[in-house]
């Protein structure tokens, strides 16, 4: 959905990650008291005694979300910590330099490609978009007001609400997702509201495309990711496409880790890149200021900082804080099977870099590696989905048990109400056919609250226990109302034979 999600890209599965953790939190919060007291009546350990090593907290992620694979580092001005566990999607140990993709951590590199040519003094931050990207259209006379700027903030106007940009088939190059623009209307005026908007980064990608007159992705590899000795990352334009030596990610449902592939979805700009756990060390020394000679430190600074109007994003970078007020820059990134997140802090180099093989919520690692470093507590960890795909497989078994009965016992249901009237036999029909609707519209329903829209492919990619319990209430529904509907033609025909 992805795209990039903002699951991060994409939408259902955050929404269904944050109906999760309120039922998880609540459950939680239930069985509190006992848990308090018991650690109130407990001495405390001393901080050195109680405190996880980097590879004790990677261990106890992968526990909790079965993340089939990790590669995370710890870096400070003593050097690096790498950890790596795990296997890739081909079965191979995870190591430094397994290849991952990092989904919406892509935009800080698209936003850096932009920073380049700003530099460079090819168009400056708050120029509009038309005026360079000629075919930056809309059918709306505020697109004109977009700047560089707002696209990168994500203050450009454009919104799922009046851009689908989940919708199938994908874009399959930044070039085309700018030219579906053509009908399209902003939702507010520039620069007024902030939507996370993957296009926004899509239509970036396009604007370095015709300014440097080189593909996007050969202008990252010659101009970003050489320099920085970033040999092993590259970008792909869609989510899915097959570049040698990248294995599946993997759905993890129920503790049970399947590696598939990547969904389909345009990732030019927003989410295409393609990175190792040495690389990313290099990008976070370069975003850190370790490493000098690429940008000016102004734009470096310039695109770690968020204004107070823009909901702390910066170009391509979010402000974060430690529980203990320590200002951080960071970014996650999410796809169905790949979600990862790197942070650091601008006050004494810090960094923290975590690559993940499925979904999950790696920005909870990364807050606790850095947590190591700063004294800060080390959270626990809980996984929301454990809860929700639990009640997801509750209903799935008893809604397909019930189904199951009905059309067994189709036959006596027709024979019991063979006299009656047809309108009080449509009236029992009733509660299977809203059952199937039901189904068949539970991508929409899941999202009816934030006004948004997904499809079935997004559902299966994201929430496959969702997907299941859908195609059960449209599957089994549809077979129960057949026998009902046959076995009653029958018992009226018998009734009618002298």
């Amino acid at each position: 959905m992805h795209q990039s999600l903002p699951r991060e890209s994409t939408l259902a599965r955050r929404l269904a990650l944050g109906g999760a953790a309120a039922l998880a939190a609540l459950l939680l919060a239930v069985g509190s008291p006992a848990g308090a007291a018991t650690a109130a009546s407990e001495p405390p350990e001393p901080p050195e005694a109680s405190a996880p090593s980097a590879a004790q907290l990677v261990e106890d992620y992968r526990a909790v979300y079965g993340t089939p694979g990790v590669a995370a580092a710890l870096i400070t001005g003593g050097g690096v910590e790498r950890v790596t566990s795990g296997q890739d999607g081909d079965g191979r140990e995870v190591t430094a330099s397994t290849p991952f993709r990092i989904a919406s951590i892509s935009k800080s590199m698209t936003a850096t490609a932009v920073m380049l040519l700003v530099e460079r003094g090819e168009f400056g931050l708050d120029d509009p978009v038309a005026g360079l990207l000629p075919e930056f259209r809309l059918d709306d006379p505020r697109a004109g007001d977009v700047t560089v700027r707002q696209l990168l903030m994500h203050r450009s106007g454009l919104s799922i609400r009046t851009n689908d940009e989940y919708a199938l088939p994908p874009a399959g190059s930044a070039e085309e997702a700018v030219a579906r623009l053509a009908d399209r209307h902003l939702a507010w005026d520039p620069g007024t509201q902030f939507e996370y908007h993957n296009t926004n980064y899509a239509i970036a990608a396009r604007l370095v495309e015709v300014v440097s007159g080189r593909p996007f992705d050969e202008f990252l590899e010659t101009e970003l990711f050489a320099p920085l000795g970033m040999a092993d990352t590259l970008a792909t334009e869609g989510c899915s496409d097959e570049v040698p030596g990248v294995a599946d990610g993997y759905e993890v449902v129920l503790g049970f880790a399947v590696d598939v592939p990547e969904m389909p979805g345009l990732c030019a700009g927003n989410g295409g890149v393609i990175s190792t756990l040495d690389d990313l060390v290099r990008w976070m020394r370069f975003n850190t200021g370790a490493t000098v000679g690429l940008l000016g430190a102004d734009s470096l600074a310039t695109l770690h900082r968020a204004t107070a109007a823009s909901d702390g994003y910066a170009l391509g970078w979010q402000e974060r804080r430690t529980p203990s007020g320590i200002p951080l820059v960071g970014h996650g990134g999410t796809l169905a099977t790949w979600t990862g997140d790197v942070v650091f802090s601008p006050g004494d180099g810090t960094a923290v870099v975590v690559l993940t093989n499925a979904a999950g919520s790696p920005g909870e690692l990364s807050a606790n590696l850095f947590a190591t470093v700063t004294g800060d507590p080390v959270l626990p960890i809980e996984n929301p989905f454990t809860v929700l795909n639990a009640v997801l497989l509750a209903l799935t078994l008893v809604i397909g048990i019930l189904l199951i009965v009905a059309i067994v016992r189709a036959p006596r249901w027709a024979r019991r109400r063979v006299f009656a009237k047809r309108p009080l036999v449509a009236l029992r029909l009733l509660p299977i056919a809203l059952l199937v609707v039901a189904g068949a519209l539970l991508p929409m329903l899941m999202n009816a609250n934030a006004g948004l829209v997904t499809n079935w492919v997004v559902t299966v990619w994201l929430l496959p226990m969702a997907a299941i319990l859908g195609l059960v209430c449209v599957g089994l529904g549809l077979a129960a109302l057949v026998c009902r509907l046959a076995g009653y033609a029958r018992a009226r025909r018998r009734a009618a034979t002298p």
